[in-house]
């Protein structure tokens, strides 16, 4: 037996007999379903400016944000985008009650997508718009068209006074209290706290492995050294599509 089929052993065996169970996702959970990454070379920052998608530009200029702000949700998101097999494995665990909840910085949908239920979206949702004033939250797709048939900057139609935001953190805005505070609950009571696909390098998403290695089983899984690598009970420098899925075969054999 291979020394990561021995590990993956070993925490099949541990998250079989925790209480809680946590994983925090990233950018790699979803390349291969298509997503492309941010920071990564040839990712999404190489072809725009973060500044053009920045709180302070949503304020003054919601027209020329709204522009350019279609372009960059095409790139991220193209038509053929779905689950792949590490989201299934996050909603099947789920699914036999090992996984408690899925805290993602990813804002694509897809663990929802996939069947998973508790899944805490650190930078929002892609898919819906917020309005600006009342706060009234609908579906993207159709406030995407009406910029697109030139309805810029596109206004609320609840409230008529607001103009709709994407549902996301922008630069320049705070993570939501209320999503991280509950977060950082899970990482800390957690037995077992899994970071899959995540460079680690993003605050203050970035300091939820610290507080799980404090008192916890921290794993992680993910192509590349993390500044976190060392705090790691089990480092798995994998393929989430392929090492998730065994994971989860293991532990589903013993519960």
């Amino acid at each position: 037996m291979d020394e990561d089929s021995t590990r993956l052993d070993a925490l099949a065996d541990a998250m079989a007999a925790a209480d809680t169970v946590a994983a925090l996702t990233g950018a790699g959970v979803s390349t291969a379903s298509g997503v492309p990454a941010f920071r990564t070379e040839g990712g999404v920052w190489e072809q725009f400016d973060q500044r053009d998608f920045h709180a302070y530009r949503f304020r003054t200029e919601p027209a020329a944000f709204w522009r350019d702000r279609i372009e960059l949700h095409a790139e991220m998101f193209p038509d053929d985008v779905a689950p792949n097999a590490a989201h299934d494995a996050f909603a099947d665990l789920e699914d036999a009650g090992v996984l408690d909840a899925v805290v993602t910085q990813n804002t694509d949908g897809l663990h929802a997508d996939a069947g998973s239920e508790t899944v805490l979206e650190l930078h929002g949702n892609a898919s819906r718009v917020v309005c600006s004033h009342c706060g009234h939250r609908t579906e993207a797709d159709p406030v995407h068209e009406r910029v697109r048939e030139g309805d810029v900057p596109p206004r609320c139609e609840e409230c008529e006074l607001g103009v709709y935001k994407p549902d996301v953190v922008l630069f320049g805005e705070q993570l939501p209290t209320d999503v991280f505070g509950e977060a950082r609950r899970l990482a800390r009571e957690s037995d077992v706290f899994l970071a899959a696909g995540s460079s680690l390098q993003v605050e203050p998403a970035a300091s939820l492995p610290a507080e799980a290695a404090a008192d916890g089983t921290f794993v992680l899984v993910n192509l590349e050294a993390t500044q976190h690598s060392e705090r790691a009970d089990y480092e798995f420098r994998a393929d989430v599509t392929e090492l998730l899925p065994a994971l989860a075969d293991r532990v589903l054999e013993r519960v």
